[in-house]
This record gives C-alpha cells, sequence and structure tokens, in this order.
C-alpha cells in the first residue's frame, strides 16, 4: 500500500475506480483542476510516494527531483514511448521510479469520427460533396500512416467500406498484408492516396514538404494523432492548392487556433476518444497497473 497517492489533475476515471483508489493508499487526494505552474505540482505531490496524471500536466525531472518520495507514476492516459510522454520517462528510470501508461482505450470513438467526417464530404452533407455528386468510400485510395492499434482500426473500418488500404510504418506488418493492405514508402503513399490518415505518436512529424508536394490536390489528411504530423510551412502551401481539406479533432492535433481561420481546415476542438465507453476502458487499466505494482513491490 502507497503512503500517499496524488492525482495532481482530473484523470478521468470513473466514480467506482475513484472509491477504489481509496483502497490502495493510507491517503489519497485527488485534485479537480490542472495546476498553472511547476511550483503547483510540486505543492500538490508534496511527501506522496504515488501520483496520477493525465495528458494536460507534464512530470519533468526537475520536478521529480524536488519530491524525492515518489516511487510511482501513473499516467493516466496513452504511453507510447519516452519520446512522446509527458513524464521524464529517463530520469524516473534511473531514480528507481516506476512509470506505467495505457493504450488502446478511446481509439472506438476516433475511428467513429474519422468515418462520420468522411462520409459527410463525399455524400455533401451538410456541404457541397467533394466530388460534386456524392460518392461512397468504396473504391476510394486511402492511406494509413502508422498503423499501430487505431490506425489498424481505421484501416480495417475504411475496408470494411470498400476503400483500396495502403499504409506506410515502420515495418511490414503481416496482418496488414493477409487483409489486402500494401506497405508503400511514404512518399509513394502521399501521392497515390486521395484520402490519408495519419495516425502516428504524438510529436512525430513524417510529413514535410516533399511528401505534402506528392500529396497534391484534390486530397484529403486526416490527423488522429495528439499533434501535428507535418512542418507547419508545408501544410499551409498543401491547404492553399485546389478542393483539399484538412481534418483534425482537436486543437493540439490541428497545431493552433490560427490555422481554424482557413475554410478548408474542420476541427471540432473536442477529443473524440473521450466518450462514456473509453472513461470505462481508462480506469480500469489504472487500476489495473495499479494493483500489478503494489502486487510486485
Amino acid at each position: 500500500m502507497f503512503k500517499k497517492l496524488v492525482a495532481i489533475e482530473p484523470v478521468s476515471l470513473i466514480p467506482s475506480a475513484e472509491q477504489e483508489l481509496q483502497t490502495f493508499a493510507h491517503e489519497v487526494v485527488l485534485y479537480t483542476d490542472i495546476p498553472s505552474t511547476t511550483d503547483e505540482i510540486v505543492r500538490r505531490i508534496g511527501d506522496a510516494d504515488a501520483v496520477l496524471l493525465s495528458y494536460t500536466s507534464t512530470l519533468t525531472a526537475e520536478i521529480m527531483a524536488q519530491c524525492p518520495d515518489i516511487r510511482y507514476v501513473g499516467m493516466c492516459c496513452s504511453l507510447y514511448s519516452p519520446e512522446s510522454a509527458n513524464v521524464d520517462i529517463r530520469y524516473a528510470e534511473t531514480h528507481g521510479i516506476t512509470v506505467t501508461g495505457i493504450r488502446d482505450y478511446g481509439d472506438e470513438g476516433v475511428v467513429e469520427y474519422v468515418v462520420s467526417e468522411l462520409v459527410r464530404l463525399l455524400h455533401g452533407f451538410g456541404q457541397e460533396p467533394w466530388e460534386g455528386m456524392p460518392r461512397e468510400i468504396t473504391g476510394l485510395k486511402v492511406g494509413v500512416v502508422g498503423l499501430g492499434k487505431s490506425g489498424g482500426m481505421i484501416a480495417d473500418a475504411m475496408r470494411f467500406f470498400g476503400a483500396d488500404i495502403a499504409y506506410f510504418a515502420r515495418c511490414l506488418k503481416d496482418e496488414a498484408e493477409a487483409r489486402g493492405y500494401r506497405f508503400m514508402p511514404l512518399g509513394e503513399l502521399m501521392e497515390r492516396s486521395d484520402v490519408v490518415f495519419c495516425c502516428l505518436n504524438k510529436n512525430t512529424v513524417l510529413l514535410h514538404d516533399g511528401e505534402m508536394q506528392r500529396f497534391g490536390e484534390h486530397k484529403v489528411l486526416f490527423n488522429t494523432g495528439l499533434s501535428p504530423a507535418w512542418d507547419e510551412p508545408a501544410l499551409l502551401e498543401w491547404l492553399g492548392k485546389g478542393n483539399n481539406h484538412l481534418y483534425c479533432d482537436t486543437l493540439g492535433a490541428l497545431g493552433g487556433a490560427h490555422l481554424l481561420a482557413y475554410p478548408n481546415v474542420h476541427c471540432m476542438n473536442v477529443s473524440t476518444g473521450r466518450t462514456r465507453q473509453a472513461f470505462d476502458r481508462l480506469s480500469e487499466k489504472v487500476l489495473a497497473n495499479i494493483h500489478n505494482y503494489l502486487k510486485k513491490a
């Protein structure tokens, strides 16, 4: 059992999960607002040996150095790599601090979002049809950049509707090839695709000037990651070309509110993965991580 467990910001756990947290520590403190400064984060942690946080705050080496009692950090958000994490994983590893994160809890909502927006564009629901008259996803040339869990789910959804799927990833995916998805170099994929879905880890930029030039005109780009997948100057040049459309659910994925001024930029400014079911899955995985840590400690 922990001495003190602190959630330094809202962590989106369902009420029953918050109640279960009380069994993991002698003292549990759950903050309901986001700390505005590093000093405030240090103050909230204090002498806690367990810390929970979501994706809106950052736990730096400087903060952890001022809180020497920490031995466990539970990220109530996605953890894919040290480079993309909002916790200094390297510092934690060298100071005996265990960091856990979760994956694959909000992908279903993201898939529903991209299907909904693409169908509205193609059919012209509430807008002019993209090709002048309504069309189906059937036969659409789709490229998926990053074939992890969410990218794979989007590819499967597009395949269900009859799209022609190609993908780019760090390596060939046997399961993707078995489904008929073709691996392509990134530039080639951009050039052949009508619609491209970027499903990359946070802070991963793969679309530079060359890729966006090859993407060309009359194309659709979706970014489902937590940060932009492109160099902004290259994106702006592409947005100025004929009948191109960019879709992101959040401003973080878009890169800033200034891009909302472009009429062909579509951003709902809401995280489409944050559904009731996603909170259920998130809560289960956060609690399981704590259970597993305490069992081994």
